[in-house]
């Protein structure tokens, strides 16, 4: 039903960006690098967080971590990461295949600047083997996402992009 349901959102929001399904797992950050002839920082994934009440998605550069002071002098709480099955139950999306599109239950979605110095990144769509190219300006819209400061280093690293 996921890889479905982002097949979905594309064919509504942008029936020009195409579901790439490979036969190799793309569901850790290395897997999808090689998967999709990109370097690991290009991949853009998704982490399903709750800061007190709030469940949210945080979408960043492959290779960057979540700063937790960052995260808190923006959101107040600490970030709990949500276990698989709440993953799956908020998202429909499996672990590896999470992405903010096509999604079970609304979400508020924020994208890093660790992902604006690329022209195009590849976040998953909804399987362990699905993803997308798209510009981060553009899946910043068509998500509804807010951009945020939250990796560790993100700031400087946008900079030199």
């Amino acid at each position: 039903m996921s890889l479905e349901s982002v097949r979905a959102f594309f064919a509504t929001h942008a029936p020009d960006i195409d579901v790439i399904v490979t036969e190799l797992s793309s569901a850790t950050v290395p897997l999808a690098a090689e998967a999709h002839g990109v370097e690991p920082d290009q991949i853009a994934k998704t982490i399903c967080l709750r800061a007190g009440e709030e469940t949210m998605l945080v979408v960043m550069s492959g290779t960057s971590r979540l700063d937790n002071r960052k995260f808190r002098d923006r959101f107040g709480p600490k970030p709990r990461m949500l276990g698989g099955e709440e993953v799956v139950a908020m998202t429909s999306h499996p672990v590896g295949g999470v992405c903010p599109f096509g999604l079970a239950t609304p979400l508020p979605v924020y994208c890093d600047i660790s992902l604006k110095k690329f022209n195009e990144v590849v976040p998953a769509a909804g399987a362990t083997n699905a993803a997308v190219r798209i510009q981060p300006e553009r899946m910043a819209d068509l998500t509804g996402a807010t951009w945020i400061d939250v990796a560790q280093d993100s700031a400087a690293t946008a900079q030199n992009g």
